[in-house]
């Protein structure tokens, strides 16, 4: 058996690199480094608290695609969310709110709740 030790990194490829490093720092995430978007290597941002890393890869030859989202009736493969666990669900909706985040869906399931956001490119 493999031995994991972590989940080391989450990527995500965006599109408008602007708008997603200000939406990913509004959730809490610093900017690490850009080790060189337009290149096609990621922008790194790191939630301290939490030690969860995203690596934002780019650029994106597109603004959209095919759907592969979990709260949409129709799936495609791909890649689909990255899950954040908080410790309040009312402050994490008054969080959203005040910032003028939508929630676009949710879901319960063994104890747990889910809300769904978007980044910037959908």
């Amino acid at each position: 058996m493999l031995k994991i030790e972590k989940v080391d990194h989450v990527g995500i490829r965006i599109f408008d690199k602007a708008a997603s490093v200000a939406f990913y720092r509004e959730l809490g995430f610093d900017f690490i480094a850009d080790a060189g978007f337009d290149q096609g290597h990621p922008i790194i941002m790191r939630n301290k608290a939490s030690g969860v890393t995203l690596n934002l890869l780019g650029p994106s030859t597109s603004g959209g695609g095919s759907n592969i989202l979990m709260d949409i009736d129709e799936k495609h493969p791909g890649y689909t969310h990255v899950a954040l666990r908080i410790s309040s669900m009312h402050d994490t909706k008054a969080f959203l709110d005040a910032k003028g985040i939508p929630t676009t869906g949710s879901f319960s399931f063994g104890g747990l709740t889910a809300v769904f956001i978007r980044d910037p490119d959908g």
